[in-house]
């Protein structure tokens, strides 16, 4: 099953830019191969005094974004180029939550030994690609318990015909047959509650999602409708979200098959360059691609997939545009141009598997960038959840205290 991300976006106002001074900082890893070096920026916090006549500065107005891939499996060059690379540049101007979305993992049959370190894996990758604790909140999902107590609660208001018309369980449910689980035609709900939570007014989707933000909207308005009609807009447990076009990061297709996704859980792991890979099983995977019998090499002819694949991979990795590429290589046959985009895709990777490697060997720091993540999330998650059971009837333990 492929990875499914994530990405949602929320106006909220802010003064300042957190800084997690308890996190100990790791060498940060230079500017190389498109990978934003580790930063940190801070303003501090203004108060307004009346006796020294200070006043405070007017607030900044951010978007909160909220993003995530699965842990089960290796993270590929499709992964990082598609979506993480792009978090990286995003952390900068938004108030940035990615999580590693472990439980939309097990919708799928999934090595139970092998999810924890997985999914730690998948944290340091992040790490490892620019993704700044200092800027941006990393988490686990599960660790954040209102994902799964709001889903149940969406469950419950969620007419199962609506999850029938949903285009991507009829085909994953086609490959996995009998086995297929109630979790797999469930997880759009789950994707919701991902969402809703975080108050996402703006979701950047791509084409195969947004049947689910349609859907995610379609909750919202139901429940709002069910149980805060007459509340303001402000009051009411969700906000309905709305598309955003983004700028989409390179899309990665299988080295096997031109015209299909390049996924981490595909059988064949040549169809893919794991982001982890050693340079010489780079080099091979590359050697053994499929290709075709054209001569030259061109961008966007449709007998043509493995073409533009390989094309893209090397715009991609190396930073250079459409043009100068042609000039450079639409004249190699493939014996030529393959070796020169294994060694661009190498360069590009080696400083992100030299740096989470030495993120991993530190098991405090890593654990510690996680607890805090969840920490962070879970007060803006809870905050919600607490109003949907409000909204619902609920009697919340929070009453009991007051």
């Amino acid at each position: 099953m492929r990875a499914r991300a994530v990405l949602a976006m929320v106006s909220l106002g802010v003064t300042t830019s957190r800084v997690c001074g308890m996190v100990p900082r790791m060498p940060a890893m230079r500017h190389a191969a498109g990978v934003r070096g580790l930063q940190v920026t801070a303003t501090a916090e203004a108060s307004s005094d009346a006796a020294s006549g200070v006043i405070a500065p007017a607030q900044e107005r951010r978007q909160r974004i909220l993003s995530g891939v699965q842990p089960t499996g290796r993270l590929t060059l499709g992964n990082y180029l598609g979506a993480i690379r792009q978090w990286v540049d995003l952390q900068h101007d938004f108030d940035a939550y990615f999580c590693v979305v472990d439980l939309h993992a097990i919708t799928a049959p999934h090595d139970a030994k092998k999810l924890r370190e997985e999914t730690l894996q998948a944290a340091g990758v992040y790490l490892a690609a620019g993704i700044d604790p200092e800027k941006s909140k990393i988490f686990v999902q599960s660790h954040v318990r209102a994902h799964s107590e709001l889903t149940w609660l969406l469950n419950t208001q969620t007419p199962i015909n609506w999850l029938e018309r949903m285009i991507q369980y009829k085909e994953k449910a086609a490959k996995q047959g009998e086995s297929v689980g109630v979790g797999l035609f469930d997880y759009p709900v789950l994707m919701a509650a991902d969402i809703l939570l975080y108050q996402a007014a703006k979701v950047p989707v791509g084409e195969d999602q947004r049947q689910h933000l349609e859907l995610t909207r379609d909750i919202a308005r139901r429940f709002n409708d069910l149980y805060a009609k007459r509340k303001k807009r402000h009051e009411k447990p969700f906000v309905e979200p709305e598309a955003m076009i983004v700028k989409e990061g390179a899309r990665v297709m299988s080295l096997t098959d031109g015209s299909s996704k390049m996924s981490k859980s595909a059988e064949n792991d040549n169809s893919r360059i794991n982001l982890l890979d050693p340079p010489d099983v780079v080099m091979r995977k590359i050697k053994k691609c499929k290709t075709d019998a054209f001569q030259g090499l061109e961008w966007d002819n449709p007998e043509r997939p493995e073409a533009t694949n390989l094309l893209t991979i090397y715009q991609a990795v190396t930073g250079k545009g459409r043009e100068e590429i042609l000039n450079e290589v639409q004249d190699m046959s493939w014996g030529s141009f393959k070796p020169l985009l294994g060694e661009a895709v190498v360069e590009h990777i080696e400083p992100i598997q030299m740096r989470y490697h030495e993120i991993m060997e530190d098991k405090s720091y890593i654990n510690q960038v996680l607890r805090e993540g969840a920490e962070e999330a879970s007060a803006i998650a809870d905050e919600t959840l607490l109003k949907a059971q409000r909204a619902m009837g609920f009697l919340t333990l929070d009453e009991l205290a007051e």
